[in-house]
């Protein structure tokens, strides 16, 4: 670009982030930073969507976190928000559905039968840290499936 976005144009800019998906507010902050002619000028207009309801921090974290939750655990979905500006507030208050049920459903859309053999046990285990859950919870789920 040749130069600073005016303010109606910045504007836009935040506007056509935020009709593709939410974001928060530190990384629309990283991506119109470029184009602002002053952080003033960015403040301010991160602070006139925010009253707008047109960007907010909790809605863009708990649809991550939900998005997030289909694959991974909670350490994981943590470091993502952590990663994209949410606060530690937040994170804590996302993400209440039982780690136990999530892991669950993870391993069962990736394997359909118990596992026979210690190998695939670990196997699973592995799959299951990979993708952040709890070292407790693992054992949980796959202590369970041994009772099965």
């Amino acid at each position: 670009m040749d130069g600073p976005d005016t303010p109606a144009a910045l504007k836009a800019r935040a506007l056509r982030h935020l009709v593709r998906r939410e974001h928060s507010r530190a990384e629309l902050e990283r991506k119109l930073a470029p184009f602002t002619p002053s952080p003033a000028a960015l403040e301010q207009l991160l602070d006139a969507l925010a009253a707008k309801k047109q960007l907010s921090d909790e809605r863009y974290a708990e649809l991550r976190a939900h998005q997030l939750s289909r694959k991974y655990g909670a350490a994981r979905i943590r470091l993502e928000l952590k990663a994209k500006g949410v606060n530690q507030e937040l994170i804590a208050r996302v993400g209440r559905e039982s780690e136990l049920a999530r892991a669950a459903s993870t391993l069962q859309r990736k394997y359909r039968a118990p596992a026979a053999t210690r190998e695939e046990r670990a196997r699973r285990m592995r799959f299951l840290q990979s993708r952040g859950f709890a070292h407790d919870t693992i054992r949980k789920l796959l202590s369970s499936d041994d009772a099965d």
